[in-house]
Parts: structure tokens; C-alpha cells; sequence
């Protein structure tokens, strides 16, 4: 199964502010480009073609590493444009979702704290992550492109940490990127799909 660069589901200004249009087409059409090129090129002749691209990030984890990457980065961006909503768009948390937050992780305040402490603290690339694991939301954080599809959990949300996402708009700034993506972009409505696929 080859990779394939999705279109954005919305225009490149739509996130306003909070993600601005040319960070859009430098993150989307350049680096997530750059994943998918990549990554169909190392899965020729890796024995893992024809495998859905879940797959290929399983059996590629600890054994080819750039395979592995280019693979999980795709996954991981490929959701990251639908973690993500128009910012004239409303929308709050969907019931379920709600109930499963306070549940599981103290409330969504604490649940905000956390996450964003998350992508706060990893050192370097990676992402801050909302999964499911053996029934329980739980908050982690990986490096580079890895995902909790490689440790037992189901990606539910995830905030992109790589420079590349954040610092045409907020230079250094990290904390503001992840408040700022937290409190306005996140389409909590794609979440509780996610969620209840998973469940």
C-alpha cells in the first residue's frame, strides 16, 4: 500500500492565528510531503509492502529505523490535519468523551495541565499524545515519530512537537504553541471517533 499526501480538510489560512498558513504549507506540503516520498521509497523491497500502514509502523518499530520514521510520521500527520479544526468552527468535548476524561484522567483541567506539560517536556522532537491503553486514557510522550501504536495504545490525539510545527509563529515558544493549539485548534469531535473505534 503506497503512501499518500492527504489534501488538508480545510484551507491553509482557516487555523487563523493560532497556526498560520505558512506554517500550514511548509508543514504539510514540505516535511509531510517529504515523509511520504520517503517512505515509499523504503518500502520497496522491505517485505512489508501490501500491509496497512499500522502495520508497517509495528513491524518496521526496532528493526528499520528509517522505514519506521518515514512510516509513523506519515500516520501521525495524517491524523494531526484532522486533530485539527477551522477556527470559526464550534465545537465542545462530546459527552462521552467528557465522561471518560474525568474518569480516567482527574478532569479536563488536570487533562490540559498534563498534555501540555507533555509536549512541554519532551526533550527535543517528538509529540505529546492523548491514547487509550487497555481501556484507560492515558497522557504520554514519544520521540521523534513514534507513536503509542508502538507501546500497546491507541492514538486518540496528538500535538506536534517538532520545531517544524510551531516555530514560524511562536519562535522558541513552545508552551504558548501547545496552550495556544490546546484551548482553540483541537477538534474534539475527531477525538470521540477515535475513542469510540478504539473502545
Amino acid at each position: 500500500m503506497a503512501f499518500e499526501l492527504p489534501e488538508l480538510p480545510y484551507a491553509y489560512d482557516a487555523l487563523g492565528d493560532f497556526m498560520s498558513a505558512e506554517t500550514l504549507e511548509f508543514h504539510h506540503d514540505k516535511h509531510h510531503m517529504a515523509y511520504v516520498t520517503n517512505g515509499n521509497n523504503l518500502l520497496k523491497d522491505s517485505g512489508l509492502e501490501g500491509k496497512s500502514l499500522e502495520d508497517v509502523i509495528k513491524e518496521s518499530f526496532g528493526k528499520n529505523a528509517g522505514l519506521f520514521n518515514n512510516a509513523a510520521q506519515h500516520y501521525n500527520h495524517v491524523h494531526f490535519w484532522k486533530w485539527m479544526k477551522p477556527v470559526a468552527k464550534e465545537g465542545g468535548i462530546p459527552g462521552a468523551l467528557a465522561a471518560k476524561i474525568e474518569e480516567d484522567l482527574g478532569g479536563m483541567d488536570k487533562f490540559r495541565a498534563d498534555f501540555i506539560n507533555a509536549g512541554v517536556t519532551q526533550f527535543g522532537s517528538g509529540w505529546a499524545w492523548l491514547a487509550l491503553v487497555d481501556g484507560k486514557l492515558a497522557v504520554t510522550k514519544t520521540p521523534n515519530g513514534e507513536n503509542p501504536l508502538v507501546h500497546g495504545g491507541a492514538p486518540l490525539l496528538g500535538c506536534d512537537v517538532w520545531e517544524h510545527s510551531y516555530y514560524i509563529d511562536y519562535r522558541n515558544a513552545r508552551p504558548k504553541y501547545l496552550e495556544a493549539w490546546f484551548d482553540n485548534l483541537v477538534n474534539w469531535e475527531y477525538v470521540a471517533e477515535l475513542l469510540e473505534a478504539a473502545s
